[in-house]
């Protein structure tokens, strides 16, 4: 038995059957809930969580049937055993078919009954473990590689694992190079948003025009060209991550845009009258001084405060010398297997070399 009461649902409408049924399932150590409908199963369903379904097929206005649909719809991890007579058990093992654990056919007996209940459990138990154990290894392999040992990487990556589970806005500032998306992935993928996307945009890459044609999308004929509706990447990133790259290089005009999508949740295509609703979580990245862009009007002051809820700095290669070796290892090795070379270490006089230099371009130079 795990270390906590799972808890069985019981329905049958005869009132003795019910209660012995109760009884010999609380003798077991289960907390057992039983009701003499399957209206009132129903009713259960929706409103908590049950680990095993224990229903009598024949049964008035909502039968075994409707309560193992039912339960599938709501609860598809929950096991559901079907309780028949002799004259139903074609309809029983039709429920199998529908993806009821097993059936239990009266008059049933005690030992009976405690062997099928702990074993439908036990399959519980084992598909969420599986579950679990899955959806954690999708996770570890999603997450990017941060390579360094210095006090510097050891504390972003702390701070990473810090904020990853909450849903605020991040501001992750550093030199070209130094690594911003890395980083934005890595608090995507050790979110709750880990599965869904991960879109990264680059702020200084468009005109006011492209850019809001490509985060908000079109409605058809909003311009010349634009035949059919275009999904815009917020649409596209819906329940994910959106990466704003080189916040910084955002035109006022669209940074206004951005503002209000922050707030309500919500934007328009060109062209488009009708508000569509947006959850994302919005990282901005940018190698620039917001505090002196918004002091000299470049950068709005609200929509800074609404991004930088939480910051990230990111220090340029030159300042964490102790990870040059690492890295160059690391990329090294990355390299060697891509052209299927047999290289493993660099000469003692090269990596000194490779540690003393400044580094400008940071560790996209030094790959």
């Amino acid at each position: 038995m795990p270390p906590y009461k799972e808890t069985i649902l019981v329905v049958e409408d005869e009132d003795i059957a019910r209660k012995n049924l109760e009884y010999i399932l609380k003798k077991e150590g289960y907390e057992v809930i039983s009701v003499e409908s399957g209206v009132k199963a129903l009713e259960l369903l929706e409103s908590r969580t049950f680990d095993l379904v224990i229903t009598d097929l024949k049964m008035e206005k909502v039968d075994g049937m409707g309560v193992l649909e039912k339960s599938k719809e709501l609860q598809p991890f929950t096991e559901v055993i079907m309780i028949t007579g002799y004259a139903t058990v074609d309809s029983a093992v039709e429920a199998m078919k529908e993806g009821a654990y097993h059936y239990i056919a009266k008059p049933y007996k005690l030992d009976e009954v405690r062997r099928i209940s702990r074993e439908a459990l036990i399959k519980r138990r084992l598909r969420l473990e599986n579950l679990e154990l899955r959806s954690f290894l999708k996770r570890f392999q999603q997450v990017p590689f941060i390579v360094g040992r210095s006090k510097e990487i050891k504390s972003i990556m702390k701070t990473i694992r810090q904020i990853a589970p909450s849903d605020t806005n991040v501001l992750i500032l550093g030199e070209s190079g130094t690594g911003k998306e890395l980083v934005a992935k890595a608090i995507h993928n050790l979110s709750p948003r880990f599965e869904k996307k991960f879109i990264a945009f680059n702020c200084g890459s468009f005109t006011e025009e492209l850019m809001a044609n490509e985060l908000f999308g079109h409605e058809k004929g909003a311009f010349t060209g634009a035949t059919q509706v275009k999904p815009g990447l917020l649409e596209v990133a819906q329940g994910g991550t959106v990466f704003l790259d080189e916040i910084g290089d955002m035109p006022l005009a669209m940074q206004v845009k951005l503002l209000r999508v922050i707030q309500e949740k919500e934007f328009l295509r060109v062209g488009g009258v009708k508000p569509i609703p947006v959850d994302v979580r919005f990282i901005a990245a940018t190698h620039r001084d917001l505090k002196d862009d918004v002091e000299k009007g470049l950068f709005r002051q609200d929509l800074y405060y609404r991004l930088n809820v939480i910051t990230i700095n990111l220090p340029p290669l030159a300042s964490r010398t102790d990870d040059i070796p690492l890295l160059v290892h690391h990329f090294l090795s990355q390299k060697s297997q891509a052209m299927k070379k047999d290289i493993h270490e660099v000469e003692r006089e090269a990596m000194d070399l490779l540690c003393q230099y400044s580094w400008p371009g940071n560790v996209r130079e030094l790959e």
